[in-house]
């Protein structure tokens, strides 16, 4: 069926805790490109996202949660960009082996203060909003949806429109233009006549309504908070009609299409209003595997795109649903940051046989090589003159504790050191060279 035509109704709390542990392990793999200026997700980093949730973004030809994850896990500061690439932080490492109802309860709280972007950009059709002093601060009003939505009733359906109606009771209006004046900067089509600023023309709707749309869309729904019932947005309101160039726009937004939602009780957890927070069943679908004892990992159930990814990390896939376990494997992983203790309790979880002594045998020498290296930081090194120089400086009281003797005449100078190290040095009648 053509997906303008569609109706969807989507529960969200189950998916996104899955999404959100095949988000961390792209990061971890490298995959997740952001611009270093804007934050945003690359268009190729959107289709990969995209590709690894799992019952897809909510429309095929327009992102909404493979855009906003990228921006939620940089907002939690579980990832940072790093030469253009979003890269996981220590904080986003605990993430993978954390609780993810825990995790998304601080994102969500993290983006109501920290938010990558002000959500309203994304409402496109209005033009406008770059010009100096005409948006107002997005953060409260952010916070004026978070309220509104958490005075939602629990586990039941209510609609956008009556949700607006509630909102405007309860004077919950995240105003978007900083006053009446910057209105008539905003405009859709042409800046004169499809200005914002004639009567009529910035209904609620248009600019608060629109805002909570955004909020509620992209990233309450993505987090799963709530529940959505929606349709493609092309033609599906038309309280902007009445503006000029309106007849040009299929739509105002994309999220448009938002019908109705219910607050569920991940929501609840995240906003505060529970103290625990209890997953829902088991879908009873099988995610088994069975590791032989030439350490090939058969998948033998079905395999969510976090963990298969996590597979991945660790070995190497060799056939559709066979991944190969090798020291090459194993020492790749580590060398990207991974431990292997995340990998044998994946491993111990997901197993339906024991594990084959083969796997222990590896694991235990991969541990033991791996224990054999330490880093011990970086150091500037200093090149002496001759070795009783450099013999005298690593041997003073003052200075010992500050260097380490390398070969006959170098000495390593840890960072952290180098200004004690100077001070002591002068003292002994050198000075250290400037770099």
């Amino acid at each position: 069926m053509n997906d303008v035509l569609e109706h969807h109704v989507r529960p969200t709390e189950q998916d996104a805790q899955l999404n959100l542990r095949a988000v961390l392990e792209l990061c971890a793999a490298g995959e997740v490109r952001c611009s270093e200026k804007t934050g945003r997700p690359s268009a190729a980093t959107i289709r990969t996202v995209s590709s690894r949730l799992v019952s897809g973004d909510f429309y095929p030809d327009e992102p909404i949660a493979a855009f906003a994850w990228p921006l939620l896990l940089q907002a939690g500061g579980l990832a940072r960009i790093d030469g253009g690439r979003l890269r996981l932080t220590p904080k986003g490492r605990a993430a993978l082996a954390a609780p993810a109802a825990e995790v998304i309860r601080a994102l969500w709280q993290r983006w109501l203060t920290h938010a990558v972007i002000d959500e309203f950009s994304r409402i496109e059709e209005i033009k406008g909003q770059r010009i100096k002093n005409v948006i107002s601060a997005a953060k409260p009003r952010r916070q004026v949806v978070a309220r509104a939505l958490a005075g939602c009733p629990v586990d039941e359906w209510i609609g956008v429109d009556g949700l607006f109606t509630t909102m405007r009771r309860a004077r919950l209006n995240p105003s978007v233009a900083r006053n009446d004046m910057a209105l008539w900067k905003l405009y859709l089509v042409d800046p004169q006549y499809g200005s914002l600023g004639y009567d009529g023309f910035h209904r609620w709707e248009i600019l608060e309504g629109r805002y909570t749309l955004a909020v509620l869309f992209e990233y309450a729904g993505t987090l799963g908070l709530i529940d959505l019932e929606y349709v493609h947005p092309d033609g599906e309101r038309d309280d902007f009609r009445d503006n000029w160039g309106a007849d040009e726009l299929d739509a105002l937004s994309r999220y448009d299409g938002l019908q109705a939602i219910r607050l569920n009780a991940l929501g609840c957890f995240a906003l505060g209003l529970a103290d625990t927070y209890q997953p829902p069943a088991a879908t009873g679908q099988e995610r088994g595997l069975k590791i032989l004892p030439n350490l090939d990992v058969v998948v033998t159930g079905s395999l969510v795109p976090g963990d298969e990814l996590l597979l991945s990390a660790y070995a190497e896939r060799t056939a559709d649903r066979v991944w190969t376990i090798s020291s090459t494997s194993l020492l790749a992983a580590l060398d990207t940051g991974r431990e292997l203790a995340e990998f044998t309790a994946f491993l111990a979880d997901r197993a339906e046989n024991e594990v084959p002594g083969t796997l222990d045998a590896l694991v235990d020498d991969i541990s033991r090589r791996t224990a054999q290296l330490t880093d011990l930081g970086h150091v500037r090194m200093i090149e002496c003159a001759d070795s009783a120089l450099a013999t005298l400086i690593a041997r003073d009281r003052a200075t010992r504790s500050l260097c380490r003797l390398v070969g006959e005449r170098h000495l390593a100078v840890p960072l952290d050191t180098e200004l004690k190290f100077r001070v002591a040095v002068r003292k002994l009648g050198y000075v250290m060279p400037t770099s």
